[in-house]
Order: structure tokens, then sequence, then C-alpha cells
């Protein structure tokens, strides 16, 4: 069921009431007994349980590599095949390419 928030325009008091969603809205405040209640609107509050698609699809940990990084790893691969480090297999590698035209 959910909790509705009301605001009272007579006292400015404001109450929260656990209602059904057929249930009719409330009119008369609990703390001064006039009939000023309106419901106010206010973001829903609510936990997911479970192992249901919230859990398996989004939940926080590593994030998958996207087409941003992967030309940063090419850039470091490249500068340490230059760096005299030990040649790659990669075709786009220069170190490679030196070594097969030798």
């Amino acid at each position: 069921m959910p909790i509705y928030e009301y605001h009272c325009a007579a006292c400015g008091q404001r109450h929260d009431a656990l209602q059904k969603i057929s249930d009719a809205p409330l009119t008369d405040c609990p703390a001064c007994g006039a009939a000023a209640l309106s419901k106010a609107l206010t973001a829903a509050g609510f936990q997911l349980k479970g192992s249901g698609w919230y859990a398996t699809d989004f939940k926080g940990g590593p994030k998958p590599a996207t087409a941003a990084d992967k030309p940063a790893e090419k850039a470091a691969d490249a500068a340490a095949c230059t760096a005299g480090a030990a040649p790659c297999a990669a075709p786009a590698c220069p170190a490679a390419s030196a070594t097969d035209a030798s």
C-alpha cells in the first residue's frame, strides 16, 4: 500500500497516511480537526527486493569497456612497442611492422 502525504491548509501540519489506492482521500486534519486536508505532491519512495531484472541488470559493479576507452588503450600499447618493449603481434603495431620489414 502506498503512503500518501497530506497537508492541512488550516494549521499547516503535514501528515502521512498508509492507504489503499482505492481508498477515498482524507479530509479531516488529525491535529486541528478542520476539513482542510489535501494530498501533497511528493516523490515516490520504494525499494526493489529480490532477484529480478533490477538486481541482475542494473546493480553496481565493474562497467564494461566502452568504445571511448579503446583508443587510449591502443595508444598505450603503441607507446610500449616503440619504447623498446617486445614487439606485439598486432598489425597496427609500429614495432611489429619494423621487424617484418627486415
